[in-house]
C-alpha cells in the first residue's frame, strides 16, 4: 500500500490474526503515519534482528492505535508488524499527559 511518498508493507497471514486478536486491520494502522498527533519510540528491548519502532497516533477511523513497525534506511518504506488499540494510559501519552 502506497500513501504519498512512503509505502506500507506487511505479511497477509500476520494481518490475519492481528485482526483477529486485536480488531486492528494493518490498512488502518497505517493510517496513523498520516494523521497528527503521532509519537514514535525506538524499541530497544526488541530491535535484536532489525530496529523496531513503537508509533502511538490516531487512524483514519478516529481511534488511537498503537503501531509496531520498522522502517527502511531510506524512510520509504514501512513494515507494519502489529497493531493494538491504545490503552489509557498509552493515549494520555500521545496527548501530553503523564
Amino acid at each position: 500500500m502506497r500513501v504519498g511518498k512512503v509505502n506500507f508493507e506487511w505479511n497477509e497471514g500476520k494481518n490475519d490474526l492481528n485482526k483477529k486478536k486485536h480488531g486492528v486491520d494493518f490498512r488502518e494502522a497505517a493510517t496513523i503515519f498520516l494523521n497528527s498527533p503521532i509519537r514514535i519510540f525506538f524499541d530497544p528491548d526488541h530491535s535484536e534482528d532489525e530496529e523496531r519502532y513503537v508509533a502511538i497516533g490516531i487512524s483514519i477511523n478516529s481511534r488511537t492505535l498503537v503501531v509496531v513497525h520498522c522502517e527502511s534506511l531510506e524512510g520509504i518504506t514501512v513494515r507494519i508488524i502489529s497493531a493494538r488499540k491504545a490503552t489509557k494510559q498509552e493515549q494520555r501519552l500521545l496527548h501530553g499527559g503523564v
